[in-house]
C-alpha cells in the first residue's frame, strides 16, 4: 500500500464519480430513516450541483498507487444555498439562519473511504487537510458537517474531532454537526 494525497480541481471531479456513487449506496445501506430517499442521489444529483453552486471548493483524494480509494469534498457557500428543495423533494433549511453571523458557511460536504482502507489513518489525513483549508479562510466562522442517519462511525469520528450535534433535519434523516 502506497498512499498519497492529491488535490483535484473542479474540472476533474469525474475521477471521483464512482466513489461518490459508492458513498450514496453506503449511506442507503446504513440508513434506518427513509433509505429510499437515497434512490435519487448520485454524483449527478449531489456532487455536480454542489460544485456549481459553491463559492469555493476543495477536493482532496487519497490514492493507493494510481487508484483513488477515498476523497473529501469541502466547500464555501452562502448560507441560503442549501435552503429549499433537497433530493427528497421536501423543502428544508440546512442551517439555523439565526445562529449564523456571516453570510457564508463552510461545509465538509462529502467524505468517503473504500472498505478495506478504513481505520488506517487515511480518514484523519483527509479530514485534517479539509479542515486546514476551511480554517484558512478568515471570513468563515461557521463550519458544518451533515451526517446521514445510520452512519454511526462517521458521527463518532466527527465528534471525536470536536464537532457537536447541533440539530436534525428531515425528520432525523440528516444529523447536522457544527464547530461550536
Amino acid at each position: 500500500m502506497s498512499i498519497h494525497y492529491e488535490i483535484i480541481s473542479d474540472n476533474n471531479i469525474i475521477c471521483i464519480k464512482d466513489l461518490c456513487n459508492e458513498l450514496m449506496a453506503y449511506q442507503k445501506s446504513s440508513a434506518n430513516i427513509h433509505p429510499e430517499w437515497f434512490d435519487n442521489m448520485s454524483f449527478e444529483s449531489r456532487m455536480i450541483p454542489s460544485i456549481e453552486s459553491a463559492k469555493a471548493n476543495f477536493i482532496i483524494v487519497a490514492k493507493d498507487d494510481a487508484e483513488i480509494i477515498g476523497y473529501a469534498y469541502s466547500n464555501i457557500c452562502h448560507k441560503n444555498t442549501y435552503s429549499g428543495g433537497f433530493a427528497t423533494l421536501k423543502p428544508v433549511d440546512f442551517f439555523d439562519f439565526d445562529s449564523i453571523n456571516s453570510s457564508d458557511v463552510g461545509c465538509l460536504s462529502q467524505f468517503y473511504i473504500k472498505e478495506g482502507y478504513r481505520e488506517s489513518g487515511i480518514g484523519t489525513v483527509l479530514f485534517n487537510r479539509s479542515m486546514d483549508w476551511l480554517n484558512s479562510l478568515e471570513s468563515i466562522d461557521d463550519l458544518f458537517i451533515f451526517v446521514s442517519n445510520g452512519n454511526d462511525n462517521a458521527l463518532k469520528f466527527y465528534q471525536s474531532e470536536g464537532f457537536k450535534i447541533s440539530y436534525n433535519i428531515l425528520e432525523g434523516f440528516i444529523i447536522v454537526l457544527r464547530n461550536i
